[in-house]
């Protein structure tokens, strides 16, 4: 079953069970994904729905922050709240000696030298890691690894 036609289900399975934040949380994600379809006239692949359900969990990580700081704790719930619904869908992530040993490969295969063959790195780390590794701490790794 691919991501849209597991979503399609629980939103249905929420709308049953009267589930008010899943069914909203579940809306924002179909909502998002069918924009990005109009934007783009295209249909979205399982890889392309989570890049669109990584950048929402992004964007909870850092609101959630914000209203922390800024005492908000009733909003700061409300986004933990639709964050751990938005990680339902994601794919496990990976742990600290699996990055490290694709970085490795990625830099192996690539036959990178220096922090110019970055790129190159990242293009062939990106498809393994998307949704499952924060892509920043992976581009970290890659530039200390090529000496940047």
């Amino acid at each position: 079953m691919s991501l849209k036609q597991r979503l399609d289900e629980d939103v249905k399975a929420a709308m049953r069970a009267r589930d008010r934040e899943r069914l909203g949380t579940l809306r924002l994600i179909t909502a998002a994904i069918k924009q990005r379809e109009v934007d783009e006239r295209i249909v979205l692949d399982d890889a392309q729905v989570l890049a669109v359900i990584d950048k929402m969990v992004k964007q909870r990580r850092e609101s959630i922050t914000q209203f922390d700081a800024a005492g908000r704790t009733d909003l700061a719930d409300k986004e933990r709240v639709e964050l751990a619904i938005l990680q339902e869908f994601m794919p496990e992530a990976l742990g600290e000696a699996e990055i490290e040993q694709l970085v490795t490969d990625a830099i192996a295969a690539s036959g990178a030298q220096s922090a110019r063959d970055m790129g190159t790195v990242m293009a062939q780390l990106r498809p393994k890691v998307q949704g499952r590794a924060d892509m920043a701490d992976v581009s970290r790794r890659v530039k200390a690894r090529l000496g940047a």
